[in-house]
């Protein structure tokens, strides 16, 4: 072998070296958390913590685990508005993040919500209808009527208390005193 070739393999080596350190460093530790959401009926808007994060069946990318605010919304049926919380795995938790911190993984937290159909949807048209006037009716009654006494128990009239004069003292003594 030539002293010219042995000397650019030589030289070669440590660059190889750190080009394979490079690519190992940005390969290591590529952990993903991810929230996968479903409903039952699919096709829901949802919302985290106030951002739209598109129709279920979905999934979206999350960074830090703790509670969020979930909005499930869908024509025909009631709005969802409720918590729910991505739980840290034991993986993660300390002194273990230490030794898997350099492992690529995936983490899936799953969520699943049905929605209730709104009362105009799960009710016929006409019993729908009948029973809104008749609460309207109902409620209308309660506004308009005065609060009754019942008959049975009347109230005891009660009388007056008789005045009694009340005393007062004499107002005390302004002392003058010289300027």
């Amino acid at each position: 072998m030539s002293p010219l070739r042995a000397r650019s393999t030589v030289a070669a080596r440590p660059l190889a070296a750190a080009f394979g350190a490079i690519v190992l460093s940005t390969l290591a530790g590529c952990a993903q958390k991810v929230i996968e959401i479903t409903t039952e009926p699919s096709g829901a808007l949802v919302t985290l913590n106030d951002v739209p994060v598109g129709r279920t069946p979905l999934q979206t990318g999350f960074t830090y685990y703790g509670d969020y605010d979930i909005q499930v919304r869908k024509d025909g049926y009631e709005p969802l508005r409720t918590k729910a919380t991505a739980s840290t795995p034991l993986y993660e938790r300390a002194p273990l993040d230490l030794a898997t911190a350099p492992i690529p993984y995936e983490t899936v937290i799953k969520w699943h919500f049905k929605l209730e159909p709104t009362l105009e949807k799960s009710e016929p048209k006409q019993q729908f209808e009948d029973g809104l006037i008749g609460r309207a009716k109902g409620l209308r009654d309660q506004v308009e009527e005065p609060a009754k006494p019942d008959a049975k128990s009347k109230p005891a009239e009660s009388t007056p208390a008789p005045a009694t004069p009340v005393e007062t003292a004499p107002p005390p003594p302004v002392n003058e005193s010289p300027r």
